[in-house]
């Protein structure tokens, strides 16, 4: 389809469907409305004939052309793979194995940040993986979907994005080679970490709610929730229902289909970017983890990882080929909604991209008025790459688009070189901040999928928290824009994230009843002293 450059209209698709998500709380129709928009501006700019008949047609093109189908799979036979291993009983064993070690709410919340920030290879798989491991341990102790998901989101293009060896890494490198700027795109790369200051605030920032309790907002009142009614979410009528067919399922049943993922995926992303291939140049790790793609890759893993649940369940008759092949159909009936909104979601980003030019109106904005700005160029391309990632869920795509002006307009403001690392830093960041809170990012979807969460319950209590590091980043890229040192810019924005979220928390709970505040503790107090105690260790404190 040819495109239409559209101006400041190509924002309205995506502002539209966010506005009415937080609204209404209802995703699906939202996006599909924000799609429908995005298509009227398209077919009434284009002079085409038959508006309504036009606009409903190009909206269903740009959905087919626009779906990854590798992705699609892959979540569907990861929802397989969770349902089946619930049926066996590794679930629960799994859980109950856990809850003897990981003990409290804090040990869990750590556990899981941990085990996010330890998959790194890619945040699709970080996503899905990390909620199916720690779900069952969540809820044994009263932890909201909510604050799961934001744990998961929070570790996943966070974590990846100053990962060296990873798919992102990969994607920032090819991009940085493109330009031409740098004899090393690796080395540059590695450059950018340390003034990545929202990735290392909004890590920072998990493990802070994580041992310190520094809920507020929305996220506060699903914790109470949680603690009062238990955890509830989008699996309530899916996951929490399964009929386990066996108590005979041990650790190992949950452990080594999860372990066989890992494996097949580490080695299909490999074999997919030409590691064992004919070409030289990509049999080095770093060189095939640059050239793969992650899509296919999943979807092969996913599959040989079911084979060996199939194997290992059926063979010591812990399920039967009907009761694993019934197993196998509901959980991909139960990933059903999160594939739907995932082909939304590409379907409004397809739209914004490919007919509309968001991308375009904002390179003109970038190109012709960021000269003038100088010291403040860092902060200024952090929130551009925001608004951006933000406006076209896509990470990936926003600093595709801005790093090759970044590079052009940073080597004419400052020729010597010096202000280039700090500004492609504050784009990678920018791009992952947008991507972080968008509800039509694919990550963000993945994370409340993982998590069990209601989707649009995950944006808004997750926003706040985001916002947040935001902002003390980009206070933080101001401070290196003039002083050029990463150790006051960081510190900076970490002494403003720590006493923002001080101030919120204390307010809230100078807000929330007594009733309420004695009812959290009290409970979590209980459930703590309900765990297995371990000899000589202390009780964990809430």
């Amino acid at each position: 389809m040819e495109p239409y450059y559209a101006g400041a209209l190509s924002l309205v698709p995506p502002v539209i469907a966010v506005a009415l998500a937080l609204l209404t709380k209802e995703v699906f129709s939202s996006l599909i409305i924000g799609i429908l928009s995005g298509t009227l501006i398209y077919t009434i700019g284009m002079g085409q004939d038959f508006v309504v008949v036009n606009t409903v047609q190009n909206a269903l093109t740009v959905m087919v052309n626009k779906i990854d189908f590798n992705i699609i799979i892959f979540c569907s036979v990861l929802g397989s793979i969770v349902y089946v291993i619930a049926m066996a009983g590794g679930s629960r064993a799994y859980g109950d194995w856990a809850t003897k070690r990981i003990r409290g709410r804090k040990s869990a919340l750590l556990s899981t940040s941990l085990l996010g920030a330890f998959i790194f290879i890619d945040d699709y798989f970080n996503c899905l993986t990390v909620g199916t491991v720690m779900r069952p341990i969540t809820d044994k102790y009263r932890i909201s979907r909510a604050k799961l998901a934001y744990i998961i989101d929070s570790t996943a293009a966070p974590v990846c994005i100053i990962a060296p060896i990873s798919s992102w890494a990969a994607a920032v490198g090819s991009n940085l080679k493109a330009t031409g700027a740098f004899e090393s795109e690796m080395e540059a790369f590695i450059a950018t970490i340390p003034w990545n200051f929202y990735a290392l605030l909004s890590i920072s920032m998990v493990i802070l709610v994580s041992i310190g309790n520094f809920d507020f907002g929305l996220m506060r009142r699903s914790e109470i929730d949680a603690i009062k009614n238990g955890p509830l979410g989008s699996s309530e009528g899916e996951h929490d229902n399964i009929d386990v067919v066996t108590e005979r399922g041990g650790v190992l049943d949950m452990v080594i289909p999860i372990l066989a993922l890992i494996v097949f995926a580490t080695l299909s992303l490999l074999y997919v970017g030409g590691y064992w291939g004919e070409d030289p140049a990509y049999h080095t790790v770093a060189a095939a983890f640059g050239n793969t793609s992650a899509g296919p890759a999943l979807a092969m893993a996913s599959f040989a990882a079911l084979f060996v649940a199939y194997v290992q369940f059926t063979a010591r008759r812990l399920l039967t080929l009907k009761q694993f092949m019934s197993g196998v159909l509901k959980g991909v009936q139960a990933m059903i909604p999160a594939n739907m909104i995932l082909v939304l979601a590409w379907a409004i980003s397809g739209v914004c991209r490919d007919l509309l030019q968001t991308q375009v109106f904002i390179s003109n904005i970038v190109q012709n008025d960021m000269g003038m700005l100088g010291n403040l160029l860092p902060a200024i391309i952090f929130i551009i790459a925001s608004f951006l990632s933000f406006s076209t869920g896509t990470a990936w795509g926003t600093f595709g688009i801005l790093i090759p002006i970044v590079v052009v307009v940073a080597e004419a403001i400052d020729p010597t070189g010096s202000i280039i690392i700090v500004t492609l830093s504050a784009t990678l960041a920018g791009s992952v901040f947008g991507d972080h809170c968008s509800p039509i990012s694919d990550t963000t979807i993945l994370s409340s999928a993982g998590a069990g969460c209601v989707h649009i319950e995950h944006v808004s209590t997750q926003l706040p928290f985001a916002l947040i590091a935001a902002i003390s980043a980009c206070i933080g890229y101001i401070v290196a824009g003039f002083t050029l040192n990463v150790y006051l810019s960081l510190g900076v924005g970490f002494i403003i994230m720590i006493c923002t979220m001080t101030f919120l928390h204390f307010r809230n709970l100078k807000r929330e009843t007594y009733a309420e505040h004695e009812m959290m503790h009290t409970i979590a107090s209980e459930q703590a002293a309900d765990a297995p105690k371990v000899k000589g260790q202390p009780k964990e404190r809430i």
